[in-house]
């Protein structure tokens, strides 16, 4: 048995872009980056950026295109997938992840945008504060008022 499974967390480099394809279903793409500290061989700390394709259809699509933005954190679940096509006779290549399933990432209070507030941190700069509760709604919520 093989295994093709990715998972990342990570915030958008840019805004996602949706299109539809000739069978009319909609498939929206959108890259996000990863970030990971390690220590090099003299023992200092380093930061090194990864970059990742994602690929998303159907009605998942949709809802990405509709809630994330540029910074928005998003978690991704799917599968590794290279194309590739010839351009002007030379062969290009694309290694994309084909989302199963998209989680949006916590929200900054107020700007509708979708990016994820910066962590603040206390007096000693080492310590993040604890995030604030978030506002749950005064109406009880009926469940057949949900769309899904």
């Amino acid at each position: 048995m093989y295994l093709n499974k990715a998972m990342v967390y990570g915030n958008l480099t840019r805004d996602p872009e949706m299109k539809a394809l000739p069978s009319g279903m909609n498939v929206t793409s959108f890259s996000l980056a990863t970030n990971r500290r390690y220590k090099d061989r003299d023992g200092n700390y380093q930061d090194a950026v990864d970059y990742h394709n994602i690929v998303v259809f159907g009605r998942q699509a949709e809802t990405v295109n509709q809630y994330l933005k540029k910074g928005s954190g998003a978690f991704v679940e799917g599968r590794m997938q290279t194309r590739s096509w010839e351009k002007d006779g030379q062969k290009h290549y694309r290694t994309e992840i084909v989302a199963d399933r998209v989680q949006f990432g916590p929200r900054s209070g107020g700007d509708g945008g979708g990016a994820a507030a910066p962590a603040a941190t206390a007096a000693t700069g080492d310590t993040p504060a604890a995030p604030a509760a978030p506002d749950y709604p005064e109406e009880d919520i009926n469940p057949e008022d949900i769309p899904f």
